[in-house]
Formats: C-alpha cells, sequence, structure tokens
C-alpha cells in the first residue's frame, strides 16, 4: 500500500541536519509530541539565551539571506539547540549556521529566485496519482552540493542525533506507481527558497503557532502574515512598519523563538525585509512561495519570480471527475460489510443488500481502528452522518413498510435492537443471536421460520427486515403519546404585519404565493390531497388569529394583546383542512394585506408568536410546523424581548464567542416546549439591520427547524429566491415529534450528536420535525476492543409521525470493517464526511473557545492525522516530502476553506448575524451540502456545447481559473454567481442579455432574460437545473470583472487567499507540511 513516491530529494532533502531524514526539528520537537501545540505555550521553548540569538544574527539567520541557510539556521537553532534545552555553544551554532551561506550560493549561482527554485521542486513533486510526469532529473540549480552543507552533522552539541551524510543526496528514487499515498514531495515548500518549511522557524520557531502575536493558527491576517489565518490583521504589532516587528529585543514568548536574528540587522543587506509569518519577519528571500505564508504577494524581493505550478497540488475537481469517470453511473450494491461507497458527487445508484445506502448514512472511515489507543494515534475522528430521510432518486426502491400487526416489531430483549440483517437465526430458527450484544432470543412463533443448509431463513427474501439495510416498521400504541394514535400533523403560517413588511410589499407576496402552494401540500403517496391542517396568524405587537372554518362565509379574526399569558381564542376552525375551507382562507389571503395597509405600528413581538404555536397544536393534541415571517428584533414589551448586543469590539478577543451564544432563558425554555410538542419552527427573516439571529434562530436550531435570510429584501431582486425557498420548504418530505437513536454492537459506542436536534439525555436525539435535507453526525468512541472477524454494527432508529398521522419507525442499519493496521482506516476514510464532522465540531466549538483556538486545534489535527499516515502507513522518504493519503490528499484544501469561512474568521467586516446564520445552518447540513459550500462549483460556460446535455466540467476555485474572456457560474448550495470577463465576446453577451455589450449592463440584475436562443436556453436550464438539485434557493448575482460587487464572488474562490484574513491553499499546505514535519521529529 504505501509505496515510496517520487522524491524530489535534492532540493527539498538537502536541509535535513537533523534526524535520520526527518528536517531537524522545526520547532519543539519532543516537547509536544501530541499536537503540534494545543493547548499551552509551547513548552518546549522559551526564549532563547540572548547570547545565542546575536551569534545566528551574525550568521543572518535573520531570514534567510540564502533561503536555505536561513532556513536553517533558525532552524537549526531551534533544532538543535532547543535553546534552552541545550545551550549549545554559540560557536557551534555559527559553525552550523554560517558556512552555508557560501556554498549555497555559489552553488546555485546567485541564489536562484526562490520561487524558481520552488517550481523546479514542485515540479519534480510527484503528486501521487497525477502528477505531470515525473522528473527524473534533479532540478538543475541543486547540485550535491548544496547538500554537502547541510551534511555536515551537526555537531552533537546540538543534540541532534547525527546522521550519515551519505544518503541524502542521491534520494531520487525513481516514481513509481500512484498508490494510495500521494507523495506530494514537499509541497510547495520545503524547499531551498523556502527551505524549510513555509517559514522557515524563525519567527516561529516555536510550534506552529503559538507565537507571538499570532494571533491564531491559520488565519493570520495582514495579509495574510499568519499561517493562514491568524487574526485578520493580524493583532497589530506584529507587522509594525514590517520592519522589525518589535522594538528592542524580541519578546520572549511562547513560540517565541523571537525572530533569531532579527535583533538588531535587519537580514542580509540588500533583501528587502518581509513581514513574517507569525508576525514576526523575514528578511528577503525567504518568500518563497507566491505570497508565502508572509504576507504579500510573491515577489516581494530579489529578481521576478516565475510563479509556482498550482496544477502540482492536488485537485478537488480532478478528485470528484476521477471517481465520477471511475464509479459514476455504476450500481453500489450494499452486500459487502465495510465498503467506501462513491463519493457525493458522484452519480451512481444503490442497490440495497444489508447495509444502508450512503444517502442515508456515511461514514468518516469504513474501517475502524480495533482499540482505542489506535483511534488516539491516528486522531482521525470517527463518526457517521445520518440522514434518515433523505430523498431517494425515482430510479431506486422506496422503503419497505413492514406490519406486524398488534405485536409490533421484533427486537432483542436485552438491548432492544430491531430484527436486522445481523441477527443470526439458530437452533432450526426457534431462537436468534442478536448481533449487536449477542444475546440469545426466543423467535415469537408467528415468526417463526425454518433455515436452509446455509443457517437462512426460507423467507430470507421476502422480509425487507432481514435482506436490507433500511426499512420502516409500523409503530404500535405503545410507542405513541399516552397510548393514542397521533393525529395528522398542522402547518401554521404566522406573517408579522408590521410597517416594514407591508411597505415592502411582503405581507401581500407571502398571501398571494399561499394560494397555490397550499394545492402542494406534503401527502402520502396515493393519498389524493395532504391530510395536514393549517392555520393563520398575523401579528406586531399583539397577536391576530383567524377563524377559518369552511361553514363560514367570512373568516372571523380575535386579537390577543396579553402577550405574556399566551392562549389560543378558539379552537374549532382554526387549524382546518385546506381543501374544506378553501373559498374562506383565500377571502383571508386576500384581506390581509389591505387590513394592515395603513398601519404604523413598527414594534414586534416574538417568543409570543412561537408560543402562541406550541399551545395551538397542544390544544389540538398534534404536532406540526411553524413557518414565521418575520422583519426586525423583538422589542416590544412582551417575554423573549430583546436588546442590541451586537458589538464589534469583541471580534478576536475571549469574548467573541458570546456574539454566537444565544440569550438563556425564555428562547430555551421554549425550545423545551416546542420539542415536547413536535413543534418544528421555521424562520424567514428580512432584517435591515441587526436582529440578534443567535437568539432568534435559536428555537428553529433545536426543532429540525430552518433559518432563511434575506438581508434588506426587494421584492423586484429577492421575491422569486425568497418564494423558491418557501416552495421547497412547504413541499419538502419531512417526518414530525421524532426522536432517534443509535444503537452499536459491543466495543464502541454514539457518545456525541450534532445537528438541529434537542437532546434531554445522552442517547436521545429528539426532533420536533425532520426534513429530507436534515443530517445528524455522531460521533463514536470506543469503550472496548473491535474484532476484525465480527466488525462494527449500527442501528439508527427513528421513531416519527407521518404526514398522514402514522407513527412508525425507519430503520438504518451498517456494518463497518474493523482493523489493527492504520493504513486500512486511511485507505477507506471519506474527506467529504470527515469534512462534514471538523464543520460542526469547530462550529460547536466557538460557542465556548476563542476562535484562535478553534483554529489551532483544526490545523493540529489535520497535522496530526497527516503525520500519522506519514509515520505509521508511508513507506520511508526524504522528510521533505509530503505524503497524503489517497482518500484524503484533498482534505487540506478544504480545512483550510473552513477556516475562511465567516464564524471562524475574526473580521469586523463581517455581520454578526450573519456569521450566526452561518454557524446555526450548517448543523443540520449532510456530507453533500459541507462538501459544495466549503468547495464551490465553478461552471465555465462560454465554450458551452448546448447540444450536450452534460454539464461542462467543474474548473478549480481559484482566480488563476478564470480568463477575461470568459463567463463562469459559481454555486456552493447558497449564493450563485454568474462572473462576465471584462473582454466577454459581443455575441455571447447579446445572445445572454440580448444587450450589445457589457457596458451596456445596467445596475445589479438578478436573473437572466428569456431569450429564444440556444445559448440562452441552455444556461437558463442548467441554472434551473443547480437551484432545483439544491436544498435551499439560490439568488443569482451577476458581476462583472473589476466591478466592486465582485469582491462578494472572490471570496468563494476558495483556493486563493481570504478576503478577510486566510491563506491560500498552497500557503496552507506548506504550512501543514511544516507542521507534519514538526511531529515527525
Amino acid at each position: 500500500m504505501s509505496q515510496q513516491g517520487y522524491v524530489a530529494a535534492p532540493p527539498y532533502s538537502q536541509a535535513q541536519p537533523g534526524m535520520g531524514g526527518y528536517q531537524g526539528g522545526f520547532g519543539a520537537g519532543p516537547a509536544q509530541p501530541l499536537y503540534g501545540h494545543y493547548g499551552g505555550p509551547p513548552q518546549a521553548f522559551s526564549a532563547p539565551p540572548a547570547g545565542m540569538m546575536k551569534s545566528s544574527v551574525s550568521s543572518a539567520a535573520g531570514m534567510p539571506p540564502p533561503p536555505v541557510s536561513s532556513q536553517y539556521n533558525p532552524n537549526v537553532q531551534q533544532n538543535g539547540a532547543h535553546p534552552q534545552r541545550y545551550p549549545a555553544p554559540p560557536a557551534a551554532n555559527a559553525a552550523y549556521g554560517q558556512p552555508l551561506q557560501t556554498p549555497y550560493n555559489s552553488m546555485a549561482s546567485p541564489a536562484p529566485p526562490p520561487t524558481q527554485q520552488l517550481t523546479n521542486q514542485m515540479s519534480a513533486m510527484n503528486l501521487g496519482n497525477y502528477a505531470p510526469g515525473p522528473m527524473q532529473s534533479p532540478p538543475p540549480p541543486i547540485s550535491s552540493v548544496a547538500q554537502q552543507p547541510f551534511q555536515t552533522s551537526p555537531p552533537p552539541a546540538m543534540g541532534q542525533p547525527q546522521m550519515p551524510p551519505g544518503p541524502q543526496s542521491p534520494h531520487m528514487s525513481p516514481p513509481q506507481s500512484p498508490q494510495a499515498n500521494m507523495h506530494m514531495a514537499g509541497p510547495p515548500m520545503a524547499g531551498q527558497s523556502m527551505a524549510g518549511p513555509p517559514m522557515a522557524g524563525q519567527s516561529m520557531a516555536g510550534p506552529p503557532m503559538a507565537g507571538q502575536s499570532m494571533a491564531g493558527p491559520p488565519m493570520a491576517g495582514q495579509s495574510m502574515a499568519g499561517p493562514p489565518m491568524a487574526g485578520q490583521s493580524m493583532a497589530g504589532p506584529p507587522m509594525a512598519g514590517m520592519g522589525r516587528p518589535f522594538s528592542g529585543p524580541p519578546p520572549p514568548g511562547p513560540g517565541g523563538f523571537q525572530q533569531p536574528g532579527l535583533t538588531g540587522a535587519g537580514g542580509p543587506p540588500g533583501y528587502p525585509q518581509q513581514a513574517g509569518q507569525f508576525g514576526g519577519q523575514m528578511a528577503g528571500p525567504q518568500l518563497g512561495m507566491p505570497g508565502a505564508f508572509p504576507g504579500a504577494a510573491a515577489g516581494l524581493a530579489g529578481p521576478p519570480q516565475k510563479k509556482l505550478d498550482p496544477d502540482s497540488i492536488p485537485s478537488t475537481t480532478q478528485v470528484i471527475e476521477d471517481d465520477q469517470a471511475k464509479r459514476g453511473g455504476q450500481v453500489f450494491s450494499t452486500n459487502m460489510r465495510g465498503q467506501a461507497p462513491p463519493l457525493v458527487t458522484t452519480d451512481f445508484t444503490v442497490e440495497d443488500q444489508g447495509n444502508a445506502s450512503p444517502r442515508f448514512m456515511r461514514c468518516t472511515t469504513y474501517a475502524l481502528p480495533c482499540t482505542a489507543d489506535l483511534a488516539k494515534q491516528c486522531q482521525v475522528p470517527l463518526a457517521t452522518i445520518i440522514k434518515p430521510f433523505a430523498n431517494l432518486p425515482d430510479n431506486e426502491t422506496p422503503l419497505y413498510v413492514v406490519n406486524h400487526g398488534e405485536t409490533g416489531p421484533i427486537r432483542c430483549n436485552r438491548c432492544k435492537a430491531y430484527m436486522c440483517p445481523y441477527m443470526q437465526f439458530i437452533e432450526g430458527g426457534r431462537r436468534f443471536q442478536c448481533g449487536f450484544c449477542s444475546c440469545v432470543n426466543e423467535v415469537p412463533v408467528f415468526y417463526f421460520q425454518h433455515l436452509d443448509h446455509m443457517g437462512r431463513r426460507v423467507d430470507f427474501y421476502e422480509r425487507p427486515e432481514l435482506s436490507r439495510g433500511s426499512y420502516e416498521f409500523v409503530a404500535t400504541m405503545d410507542y405513541c403519546k399516552n397510548n393514542k394514535p397521533p393525529n395528522p400533523p398542522a402547518y401554521i403560517f404566522m406573517i408579522d404585519v408590521s410597517y416594514s413588511n407591508i411597505k415592502s410589499g411582503l405581507v401581500k407576496l407571502i398571501c398571494d404565493e399561499l394560494k397555490t402552494l397550499l394545492e402542494d401540500l406534503p401527502r402520502e403517496d396515493g393519498m389524493e390531497s395532504s391530510a395536514i391542517k393549517v392555520g393563520f396568524v398575523t401579528y406586531n405587537k399583539v397577536l391576530h388569529f383567524y377563524n377559518v372554518k369552511s361553514a363560514l362565509a367570512q373568516p372571523q379574526m380575535m386579537v390577543v394583546s396579553d402577550t405574556a399569558e399566551m392562549f389560543v381564542p378558539l379552537l374549532d376552525g382554526f387549524l382546518v383542512n385546506y381543501q374544506e375551507s378553501k373559498a374562506v382562507i383565500y377571502n383571508l389571503l386576500d384581506q390581509i394585506p389591505d387590513m394592515f395597509a395603513d398601519t404604523n405600528e413598527s414594534e414586534t413581538v416574538f417568543a409570543p408568536v412561537i408560543q402562541a404555536g406550541v399551545e395551538a397544536f397542544k390544544a389540538a393534541e398534534c404536532s406540526g410546523k411553524l413557518f414565521i415571517f418575520h422583519s426586525s428584533m423583538p422589542t416590544a414589551e412582551a417575554p423573549g424581548k430583546l436588546k442590541n448586543r451586537d458589538d464589534k469590539k469583541l471580534v478576536n478577543t475571549d469574548k467573541e464567542k458570546t456574539l454566537f451564544q444565544p440569550q438563556k432563558g425564555v428562547y430555551e425554555q421554549l425550545s423545551k416546549d416546542c420539542v415536547a410538542q413536535g413543534c418544528c419552527v421555521d424562520l424567514f427573516l428580512f432584517p435591515s439591520q441587526y436582529v440578534d439571529l443567535a437568539t432568534m434562530a435559536d428555537v428553529p436550531s433545536h426543532t429540525g427547524g430552518s433559518v432563511y435570510k434575506y438581508n434588506n429584501f426587494q421584492l423586484e431582486t429577492d421575491g422569486e429566491h425568497f418564494l423558491r425557498d418557501l416552495r421547497k420548504d412547504v413541499e419538502k418530505s419531512i417526518g414530525f415529534d421524532a426522536i432517534m437513536r443509535v444503537r452499536t454492537s459491543t466495543g464502541f459506542r454514539a457518545t456525541d450528536f450534532f445537528g438541529a436536534i434537542h437532546m434531554n439525555n445522552t442517547t436521545d436525539v429528539e426532533m420536533a420535525a425532520v426534513d429530507c435535507d436534515k443530517a445528524v453526525t455522531v460521533e463514536l468512541k470506543h469503550d472496548d476492543t473491535l474484532s476484525e472477524e465480527t466488525g462494527a454494527l449500527m442501528q439508527c432508529a427513528l421513531l416519527y409521525t407521518t404526514i398522514s398521522g402514522q407513527r412508525r419507525l425507519r430503520i438504518h442499519n451498517l456494518s463497518l470493517n474493523c482493523s489493527s493496521q492504520l493504513s486500512e482506516l486511511y485507505k477507506s476514510c471519506e474527506t467529504d464526511s470527515l469534512i462534514n464532522f471538523f464543520v460542526k465540531s469547530a462550529y460547536r466549538a466557538i460557542l465556548n473557545q476563542p476562535l484562535k483556538n478553534v483554529r489551532e486545534i483544526l490545523v493540529n489535527q489535520t497535522a496530526h492525522m497527516l503525520a500519522c499516515y506519514r509515520k505509521n502507513c508511508a513507506s520511508p522518504s526524504a522528510a521533505s516530502q509530503l505524503i497524503l493519503p489517497d482518500a484524503m490528499k484533498v482534505f487540506p484544501v478544504y480545512m483550510n476553506s473552513l477556516m475562511k469561512t465567516a464564524p471562524l474568521v475574526g473580521s469586523t467586516e463581517l455581520s454578526t448575524d450573519d456569521r450566526a446564520h452561518q454557524r446555526l445552518s450548517v448543523m443540520g447540513m449532510g456530507v453533500e451540502d459541507t462538501q459544495l459550500l466549503l468547495y464551490p462549483r465553478l461552471l465555465p460556460l462560454h465554450n458551452l456545447d448546448v447540444g450536450s446535455e452534460a454539464l461542462p466540467a467543474p474548473l478549480r476555485c481559484s482566480e488563476e481559473r478564470l480568463i477575461d474572456s470568459g463567463i463562469f457560474l459559481l454555486e456552493n448550495g447558497h449564493s450563485m454567481f454568474l462572473w462576465l470577463g471584462q473582454a466577454s465576446a459581443p455575441d455571447l453577451i447579446q445572445n445572454l442579455f440580448n444587450l450589445p455589450s457589457l457596458a451596456h449592463m445596467q445596475g445589479h440584475m438578478c436573473a437572466l432574460p428569456e431569450l429564444d436562443n440556444p445559448l440562452s436556453k441552455r444556461i437558463r436550464s442548467i441554472i434551473s437545473s443547480l437551484l432545483e438539485k439544491r436544498p435551499n434557493s439560490m439568488k443569482l448575482q451577476i458581476v462583472r470583472q473589476k466591478d466592486k460587487p465582485e469582491i462578494v464572488f472572490r471570496q468563494f474562490l476558495v483556493e486563493d487567499k481570504g478576503l478577510h484574513g486566510g491563506a491560500s491553499y498552497m500557503d496552507f499546505l506548506c504550512y501543514v507540511h511544516r507542521e507534519i514535519r514538526q511531529l515527525l521529529t
């Protein structure tokens, strides 16, 4: 499995003074074996003794003069010297450091422009599966001379094990088959120019991030100084004047390896200084990569530089395309334990043969480690993402419903698992042994069946619960509240009729739409009409209930002004069957906009509105959903009144988390009441300013609901977008008053749950409703050893009420392999599921921890997972190579993209409500939604084949893929842009917009005109098919290259630097590589 990738030794390995091949020591070598430095300041290094620093100055460690040396010097220092640990005599240091310079320079002609070298290096990199063809000969500039200096093993004083100089140089092995590893020979990083990892220790020596003012891992900021994102403008000092970050001797400090040589001189003359990694600064050339982690764009110094080839690093679009080519259009049969399914982006058909379809359950890995120790060692989170109501395509069989009559479903007496394919029938079929807890149970007489010669029941194929992974049982009275059958659910539409909603035309829009929309309420297959009842409420400071009983000629309005003690003023006639009361409802919907046309009431209440819905469902003894259309912060005197607590001064402080936390009290209790009654809340918000979304969305986010937000709503531009969301929301398939439990076989269990859910205890996941787009991510932990023979079994059982009022159990079973070989775990990992888990756990963590810590943990864990693979599963190779498991080769792209999302970026430019909204909406997302959110699709439309039904192949999300003469469509499930290059061909513009050129475009267009030509039709059909496919509607934003709105579009190009701080993919890869090397030394 692990083969040696093509190693670009020279450039890379060069530097390995230290251990056999692993880079000297980046940073806190052993000090913190686990996580680069997770939590505390890196123990290993407090400030180096002054003496040492000085010497290094002289030796130009200051920062890379000649790239390499610099690189190493600090390194050295760091490394070997581990200053505080063995204060090696300065001399040694120098000795190790200085000489390097010369040979290096001489060797490479006047140091080749760093990037150039890097480029060579990169081209030598063998990116596992796709390398541009191995370069056999080592890239020119490097000759073995280069290596020499490094080989001289550092003097022992430096605390590094000695190492024979030999093997290092000739290390270019022939390329080998791309196998499961991707060897990226050092990614962008290593090389000379950047010699060490990207940042060469220096200003950062310490662990990754701790450092200096580093505001935080991966996000640094200024121009990105930090690694990927530290704190936006990075906290400040660090870059004062770019020159020396700190006046005076550098503060010691965690990470501090104060920029070793920055004390006085700023690096060798001739190299402009540059803001360094984490605030420290770097002298010239270390700038190696375009925009190396230090701030600026590539060439800040030195001769003009050749750009590094981004095609040489793993590409998400390529991985998606390869999987589609390999597994697209095929049938995925679920008859084997632990088989990894095709990617979520691949089109395939599932045949259920005993394990749940990947549409219902996906896992972060399909081979669990046998022991908790192995799990801890690799740090790959073990989790399953369950979407119990996922929509199945038309060509797949819907779930069978099993009805055992009065007796109800057959279960294990001990662990209560439901009958499923993992139960083993014994004693001629009279008993069965539970696959989960091994308990032997009697088979009820009515269920008895003989076994065939294989020990299988003769009726195996006739019984879905024995032969399929997913099916439903009709539940008996024991599974119903108060032991009586539930009533069909109800939908209540609650419209805020305050001044702003009336004035914007929203109220009229909603009323007009409801007339047709209510014809499409969800209904059971084969039923004429929907069993769902409907009710209507309007409100501002008071609530108006409407009696729409079919016998009435006119609807009647009842007002409740005492919002503190909410009650429903009428029972009969509030919740009605739409078909029966259609005439009265039409009448009401016509009247509402006129009734409030002259209102000047601008204050609203909110909590009492939800309370009214819960009370109505209680009175009708049913579950259901509230559709609330609301515009502003509830400031009227009533329970749940909110005040503006938005404070941009909290951003990037330890108190920032309070911006995401809901206000306790009324809303917390409301959530519990809603869940207990099976009342789901969907909130449609139309704010023009801050509304404390974190609190207002608290109830929807715990009741299986959704929050839709339309900032500064305008009828012309946002009307259609809102209506598409409303239609999807009303029509989607859904179950109510649900409770879910995940059972597992012995040895592991479900420990944590993420989703739009409520947890009363540690095992029962309660959802007032669960629809086809909601997923629950479940973390699994060991409580014993798992066996390779039996594997690991999971059963998700969901008890719910159908839209026709029947109580059912939906069962999904999945079996995984177990292995004591980490290589098996890495081979069957699924990047898309891993990232779903990481987004949700990071978004939950920001409620309790500073963003900086959360970002740090993400980077550390990424490095840890990859370092463990490198150490245990990959064949030995130069430390300078970045080696990624095949199944995780694009994991860093997604992780970097996650760290640039609004909730995790500390930027005062982002609206607090938008950040809170994204944080909450992600919690209920399934794997395909988080995949698209973090890696949008960018489709070129200018060379579209209008005759073909196929979509154009997506491109990598980077500015480099855009061309001035092109037209591109970008979508991520929430936003959609049509980007028009400034040199777009006039005939394209004419065909799409009926305008002679781009210059004639006026204002913000939000839809393409319907023109009768093949191009216009094809592009409109592509857009509508994407809108159809995604759970949310997307508002099309048309942006011209170089126009102001283009800024918004650019933040979706996730491989580039973030708009509000955040590294480019290339820089992040370098950074992670450096962390990995540090963990391995």
